[in-house]
Parts: structure tokens; C-alpha cells; sequence
């Protein structure tokens, strides 16, 4: 699963790129649900950060530890 997830991220920062939002800047949570509700890309990257905020650090952690070791 969470290869999956990982290979679903193909295009890093576009969603706050798409916002007009500066690199470092961290995407505000009204800005987000309303972006979450348009249609077409934008709507769905919007989601998928949604769902994404959702998971714990720690899970990103052990993902990244996983990577690093199967490399």
C-alpha cells in the first residue's frame, strides 16, 4: 500500500503551484477544502492532500525508512 501511495505523488508541489501559493508555505486548510471542491485536476490533487493530511507522521517516516532500505 504504501508504494501505492507513493508513486500516486507524481507531481510534487503542483497543487501549490496551481494555488499561486510560495514554495516553503504550507497550504491554508480554507484554501484547501475549497480548492478540494472544483472540478479537474485541481479538485482531485486537492483531495488527495486532503486524504493525505489524514495519515500520521510517523506512518511518512516508516515509508521513507522503507524506501531507504530496499534501495
Amino acid at each position: 500500500m504504501a508504494l501505492d501511495i507513493k508513486k500516486a505523488i507524481k507531481k510534487p508541489g503542483s497543487l501549490r503551484k496551481s494555488l499561486g501559493i510560495k514554495k516553503g508555505k504550507k497550504i491554508p486548510a480554507k484554501v484547501l477544502a475549497k480548492a478540494a471542491k472544483k472540478p479537474g485536476k485541481m479538485g482531485q490533487r486537492a483531495r488527495f492532500a486532503q486524504t493525505l493530511k489524514g495519515f500520521k507522521k510517523s506512518w511518512w517516516k516508516d515509508l521513507c525508512i522503507k524506501q531507504v532500505v530496499k534501495l
